[in-house]
């Protein structure tokens, strides 16, 4: 299928690897120009090799930067075809703060988890959303979590922070911009094969006594498709809900889980 979106101008957040990485290689395959942003200089540095390598013919670009700050959106937003409201995909994309016992996250804490997975990407969307709606076209995507529909009880700062960016998203989605050409939707991920996968197994390892792989297995078993997810495929629905096909789509948490989550709605 073609997703009708080949020349677009796209920026990936958190795209140095896992499910950024995977957004980003999904995208460019579909013919997109992407920039990417992570702070890890060298693993940006080899996805854009990479990109660059499997796609010749598209302009695959790297910033890096912490798109949490100011400094970091001014300069990812400065790249592509002119300012930052030339992009017409945008996928927020933040590492989410770590796990553990909400009795130990001072305000400070709080704050920081706040600033990467909520108010960052709503600042990406101010930057951006007006221009893709003079131009008739514009997907928005943002990588929340499950966790928003079924909060895990040592995410409590991801519970949080997403579940606020959420309630933003339902209500911009139906502005204006619906009408001309511009969707937002949330993309959630289940478990996948991500170094932050790693990270909660460990804290959740660590609060019970069991090994990590033990707690992997058990999560496993608890996922109806019996593993955990890739990058590859989230980033193939990331794509789809950025392609003209997905135009009548906006507003929704879209759940990318292997149908762990158990509920109707």
């Amino acid at each position: 299928m073609d997703l009708g979106i080949k020349g677009k101008w796209a920026l990936v957040c958190g795209a140095s690897k896992g499910l950024g990485l995977g957004c980003a290689q999904a995208l460019v395959a579909e013919g997109v120009n992407v920039v990417l942003v992570a702070r890890g200089a060298r693993d940006l540095e080899a996805a854009v090799a990479d990109l660059r390598a499997a796609s010749p013919g598209v302009a695959v670009l790297g910033v890096a930067a912490d798109i949490t700050t100011p400094e970091g959106r001014a300069a990812a937003l400065s790249v592509a075809n002119g300012p930052g409201t030339a992009f017409d995909i945008v996928v927020n994309n933040a590492g989410g703060p770590p796990p553990g016992d909400f009795r130990a996250w001072d305000r400070e804490v709080w704050i920081k988890a706040l600033d990467a997975n909520m108010l960052t990407p709503i600042e990406l969307i101010k930057a951006t959303v007006d221009g893709m709606a003079q131009r008739g076209f514009g997907r928005i995507v943002n990588i929340t979590s499950g966790a928003v529909k079924a909060p895990m009880e040592v995410l409590g700062l991801s519970n949080g922070a997403r579940s606020g960016l959420t309630g933003f998203v339902a209500g911009v989605a139906r502005s204006p911009v619906a009408a001309q050409g511009v969707t937002i939707n949330n993309l959630l991920p289940g478990a996948f094969e991500t170094d932050r996968l790693k990270t909660t197994l460990a804290g959740l390892a660590q609060k019970s006594g069991q090994s990590a792989e033990a707690i992997a297995e058990n999560r496993r078993k608890g996922i109806p498709a019996r593993r955990f997810g890739n990058p590859q495929e989230f980033g193939a629905v990331c794509a789809f809900l950025c392609s003209v096909q997905a135009g009548y789509i906006t507003g929704q948490n879209v759940l990318a889980d292997g149908g762990a989550y158990p509920g109707t709605f």
